[in-house]
């Protein structure tokens, strides 16, 4: 019996959908089972696919059904135009935190002249997504990444390696490995989820992704205290701290960092869909 690619997707589509799960996946776990692009995929919709990459297909999809994400099936997602390798010991690089690469480029492009070596820390470093990016962008920068478990540690420097970029890893919490030094940048994206909001959260986020990257007490705002508790001696003049937030905490954060920080300019900045997502502490003259 011949099956082609367009049978599978429309199978898939229709289950996923029937299931309560967004049918858009079938396409994409489509693609990694057959090693294509999009583009490629549309080309050979009426190919016909073997026994073993049909099985192998919808054995995805049946895991899929079952609250796994799709970048931890496939190993990967996307950031910033690169491809990061992605488990279950790491957060799932999401598209806001893009902005906040933009937003922090901006800053840079600003304070500092095209050709200052510059040293960047991201604290929470996971898949090393912003570390990397920012290693990428600002190849003159020293960039150290730090983040308290050993298992993210090793899936971002699996990461740095696979995309050529020199960074420093520290094993530690928050700014404990940064101590030693003064910072021209300083970014994270920590945990900043209420305990009290998972029972409004996707299953798919909550049986699969590492609670201690998406969850803090203090109503999730316990990180922001301290980094700005913390982050003062580390500063130099000029230099910023960019952090991305929950859209309920931007009030709360930029008060943190206004009360440690009295000189600097404490903005918050929305996301593309005008949600309070970024702080921006800028330390100047």
């Amino acid at each position: 019996m011949t099956r082609q690619v367009y049978e599978a997707l429309n199978r898939a589509s229709s289950f996923l959908q029937e299931n309560g799960r967004e049918e858009g996946a079938a396409r994409l776990l489509l693609q990694h089972a057959l090693n294509t692009s999009y583009t490629g995929l549309m080309i050979i919709m009426r190919d016909e696919m073997t026994d073993a990459q049909w099985e192998n297909y919808f054995d995805m999809i049946e895991e899929h059904k079952n609250g796994r994400p799709v970048q931890y099936i496939t190993g990967s997602e996307e950031f910033y135009g690169r491809t990061f390798k992605v488990d279950e010991s790491v957060l799932i690089p999401r598209p806001e935190t893009e902005e906040l690469i933009v937003e922090a480029l901006k800053r840079i492009k600003k304070l500092f002249s095209s050709t200052a070596s510059i040293q960047i820390a991201d604290i929470g470093t996971g898949s090393g997504a912003i570390a990397i990016t920012m290693k990428k962008e600002v190849p003159q920068a020293t960039v150290i990444a730090t983040d308290i478990s050993p298992a993210a540690i090793a899936t971002a420097k699996n990461n740095a390696k696979q995309l050529d970029a020199e960074i420093i890893f520290r094993e530690g919490d928050l700014t404990a490995p940064l101590v030693q030094e003064q910072w021209d940048v300083v970014l994270s994206n920590p945990p900043y989820i209420a305990f009290d909001e998972a029972k409004e959260m996707s299953d798919i986020v909550l049986e699969h992704e590492p609670h201690s990257a998406l969850f803090a007490e203090e109503s999730g705002l316990v990180l922001y205290r301290k980094l700005a508790e913390n982050l003062p001696p580390l500063m130099k003049t000029p230099s910023f701290i960019g952090v991305e937030i929950g859209y309920k905490q931007g009030e709360a954060v930029a008060k943190f960092f206004k009360e440690k920080f009295p000189q600097a300019k404490v903005e918050v900045v929305k996301d593309i869909n005008q949600k309070d997502r970024m702080i921006f502490c800028e330390i100047s003259e």
